[in-house]
């Protein structure tokens, strides 16, 4: 499980205009609909055809917990796409998007300075520009790492350097021990 990438999805999908579909029959019915067939839907859950048939012709209403989560994951990341394009392309273009973290950081600076590592509450609203790169790096199949590297550079360049007003001088901020993470268009 991701937990930056599992973040983003959250964000995104605050801006479902309408619910998804709740019982496993409706969503499976959706799935049916969404890959053409029943069989298909059968190969990505990892099921026999006959279950995904009984599902959607109401004979079986409650899947084993694996299952439904498998479903409730692969009716979310196809629910509304139109939607999904619209809240990202609005992030990265003109409204940003808010990190909200309870993490360790710290950073490397020259002597003198207190570096420490400590724990650290922030909820802070990040520029389009670092929305536009999480969102891409995500698309692109990026590593929780590299995904948690950008939005430590986002920190860095908005919380510790103020946008270039102080700290001029930080060479590289450390964000690890994440406790909380949670992503707000």
């Amino acid at each position: 499980m991701s937990l930056f990438g599992d973040g983003l999805d959250a964000a995104v999908q605050k801006a479902f205009t309408r619910p998804a579909p709740k019982s496993a029959p409706a969503q499976m019915r959706y799935l049916v609909k969404q890959l053409k067939g029943t069989k298909a839907v059968a190969q990505m859950l990892r099921v026999s055809q006959r279950t995904v048939e009984r599902y959607v012709k109401d004979q079986t209403k409650k899947p084993r917990p694996e299952l439904a989560a498998r479903l409730e994951r692969e009716v979310k990341a196809r629910w509304q796409p139109q939607i999904r394009a619209k809240a990202k392309k609005k992030a990265a273009s003109t409204g940003g998007i808010v990190i909200d973290t309870r993490a360790r950081m710290g950073y490397t600076a020259p002597i003198g300075s207190t570096d420490q590592d400590r724990i650290r509450h922030l909820t802070v609203a990040l520029p389009p520009v670092y929305a536009a790169r999480l969102f891409d790096a995500q698309e692109a199949g990026a590593t929780d790492q590299q995904l948690q590297d950008i939005a430590a550079e986002a920190l860095k360049e908005v919380y510790f350097q103020d946008g270039g007003r102080r700290a001029g001088s930080l060479e590289e901020v450390r964000f690890t021990d994440i406790e909380h993470l949670e992503f707000d268009l």
